[in-house]
Parts: structure tokens; C-alpha cells; sequence
């Protein structure tokens, strides 16, 4: 019997918003219809601002918060049309929320969106904030896509981890014998975009030409490497509070050319990954890759060679498109409230126990 539900991500990287409208009903989620609408100029502005302290920062979250909504709403549309399907027929839209703040060293993490606007607007029960609960009960209240990675990705013939290359990158260690565990690995796509936006006046490097162009700056290299993050020992997530373009600029040579930088920034987030999944993945022979960065010619050619003897494709290898992945996952964990079940793994978020995770706001 169909189980529908509606997963709406919104990631770091300020790029837009992914939809998708997914069948539950049988063992595997099947995809009806996906739709990614960009956001336009000033809701990215207005969102970036957020990230920042400022003035009259309530007003502007809540303006900003109807805003995304409503461009939620649009997508929620757009998948109706696309697979022919009414919205009383869905049982939920799992709807994440942009995140402007994430301190979960200090007790919160802040997802703007709001919940009773889309209810309204859509017709549709919305399930949203679903990270605060395992802030609440001591957790980081990221990544939570690790669970879905179990659920849709777990073999048991091959021991796979499952890197998510958003504005931050994360990556879910799948053993086929033992406890799955995840963290934030660093900067993703966060820093690239940031760079590609302020020299090429473009929303991103396709394909990491630009970054290919260019030469790796060691000196730089290793400045950005040494950042505390990096030495971390998981349990841990971060977010643009930790990574964002003041704290490169306040690491780089003099007269850098810009195109070098981006080559720097590229190997930064490659490095990352693969250290990552060589340091806590151990026995891992299966990278499958997905976010934005698995569509990132130049960074997977770097983490295939960083990772040689280990397989690396996109989750499409799967049977899951890897820009589909998130979306999904929300779809996912929107099911999991509704049903009452645990949407965290305490293992990777650090929290003192599963938790039931979201807020309903009813149709």
C-alpha cells in the first residue's frame, strides 16, 4: 500500500531547494517526482545575513522563515503536478528548514521555517525541527541523515560508508558487523561555492574547473588543515560558524592568485573526506558519494585517487540519485515522527538516547 511523503531540503550551501515525493510503501523508498527550485538573490542574501549577529535579527528570521516557506510550498506544488497526485493522498512533507545558527556545544541549533505556513499553505500535515530534540538531550543534533544511509544503503556483504558532500560534508561509516557511526568530516562544498562566488560572480565552480586550473598553495594547505576541527575525535558537526570565507581570508598569502586558492580549497575538502574515512572507516571498501559534490568532476577524480583502494561512485550506483539523498532523508525521518519512532542515532550524534525527532503541525 503507497505511503507518501514529501522531503524538503535546504542545505548550507544556500543554493536552493531539493524536493522530492517518495513511496514508502514497499522495502525500498521509490522516487515519483523531485523538483530543485534555486533561491532567488535576495532570500540567499537574507539568509546569509542570518548566519551573522546583527540588528532586528527576530524580525528578519521571521520574515525570512515565511519566505523559504513559501518557496517550499511552490515545490510541494511543482511534485503534485509532476507525479499527478493529490496532496490529501501524502501523508507528510518533512520539511528541514535552513539552518542560520548551529551551537550545540552551547545548547541549541536553529532551523528557520515555518512549520504552520506550510501546513496552511500546502494542506498537507508538515513535520520540521528536527534537530532540536537531540540538542536537547545532549546530542549535536547532526548528522541525522546517517539513519536513513542505514536504512536505504546497508549491505551485508560489503562494508560501505556513505559521504554526503553538501556545504558541509559528512560521511556515515556502514560496517557490515557492528555499529554504524557518523560525523561532519569539514567543509564540503561551503568554501568552494563562497570562493567561486566572489572571483567568478557565479553560484559555484562547475564541474571544479576553475579549481582545476589552479595550483595547490601547500603553505595555505596547511593552515586550513590545522584547524582544531580536524583533530576532533567524532562525535562532532560544524557548520559556517567554524568554516566561512573570513576565516580563509585571514589565512592567505599575499598576492594568492585566486584560481590557486579555489585548487587549495578543493584539496581541503578532499583531504578531509578521505582522511576521515581512512582515521574512523577502517575495513570500509565501498565509498558511495552524494550532495552537490558528487556532481563535482575535479573533487571526485581527487578522492578517488586519495582513496585508491577503495571503490568510489555516486549513490546512483545504488539506485538513489546522489542530489535526491537529503531530500529523502527527510521524507524519511518525517515517516519516522509520524510512526512515533526514533529518527537519531546516538552513536553518531552524541546524544544520550534515541529520540523521537520533529514538531507536527497539522494540515
Amino acid at each position: 500500500m503507497p505511503e507518501l511523503f514529501i522531503g524538503l531540503m535546504s542545505g548550507t550551501s544556500l543554493d536552493g531547494v531539493d524536493a522530492v515525493l517518495a513511496d514508502f510503501g514497499a522495502p525500498r523508498p521509490k522516487l515519483l517526482a523531485h523538483h530543485h527550485r534555486p533561491f532567488e538573490i535576495a532570500l540567499r542574501h537574507e539568509l546569509l545575513v542570518l548566519n551573522q549577529e546583527g540588528h532586528d535579527e527576530l524580525r528578519l528570521a521571521a520574515l525570512a522563515a515565511n519566505t523559504l516557506s513559501r518557496e517550499y510550498a511552490i515545490c510541494v506544488q511543482a511534485l503534485l503536478d509532476a507525479a499527478r497526485v493529490e496532496s490529501g493522498a501524502v501523508a507528510a512533507v518533512g520539511a528541514h528548514g535552513q539552518t542560520v545558527r548551529h551551537r550545540p556545544d552551547i545548547g541549541y541549533t536553529i532551523q528557520i521555517v515555518n512549520g504552520a505556513l506550510l501546513a496552511e499553505l500546502t494542506g498537507i500535515d508538515v513535520v520540521c525541527d528536527f534537530r532540536s530534540r537531540d540538542v536537547a538531550a545532549g546530542g549535536h543534533g547532526a548528522p541525522l541523515a546517517p539513519a536513513f544511509h542505514q536504512a536505504a544503503f546497508a549491505s551485508r556483504d560489503a562494508h560501505r560508508v556513505i559521504v554526503n558532500i553538501g556545504g558541509i560534508a559528512n560521511l556515515t561509516d556502514l560496517p557490515v558487523n557492528g555499529t554504524v557511526s557518523g560525523f561532519d568530516c569539514g567543509p564540503g562544498n561551503l568554501l568552494l561555492d563562497a570562493w567561486a562566488q566572489q572571483h567568478l560572480h557565479q553560484l559555484f565552480d562547475r564541474n571544479g574547473a576553475w579549481a582545476h586550473s589552479g595550483c595547490v598553495l601547500p603553505e595555505l594547505l596547511g593552515k586550513l588543515r590545522a584547524h582544531e576541527f580536524f583533530r576532533r575525535v567524532p562525535p562532532k558537526s560544524t557548520g559556517r560558524e567554524t568554516f566561512n570565507v573570513e576565516w580563509l581570508e585571514s589565512l592567505l598569502p599575499k598576492n594568492a592568485a585566486p584560481a590557486d586558492v579555489q585548487a587549495t580549497l578543493l584539496a581541503l575538502t578532499a583531504g578531509a573526506i578521505a582522511d576521515a574515512v581512512e582515521m574512523f572507516c577502517a575495513g570500509a571498501c565501498e565509498v558511495y558519494l552524494c550532495g552537490g559534490g558528487a556532481r563535482n568532476a575535479a573533487l571526485v577524480k581527487l578522492l578517488t585517487e586519495q582513496m585508491k583502494d577503495r571503490k568510489v561512485a555516486a549513490t546512483d550506483a545504488l539506485g538513489i540519485n546522489a542530489e535526491h539523498v537529503e531530500a529523502l532523508a527527510f521524507a524519511w525521518l518525517a515517516r519516522r515522527r509520524l510512526r512515533g519512532e526514533p529518527g537519531n542515532l546516538p552513536k553518531v550524534t552524541d546524544a544520550h538516547g534515541p529520540r523521537v525527532l520533529g514538531a507536527i503541525y497539522r494540515k
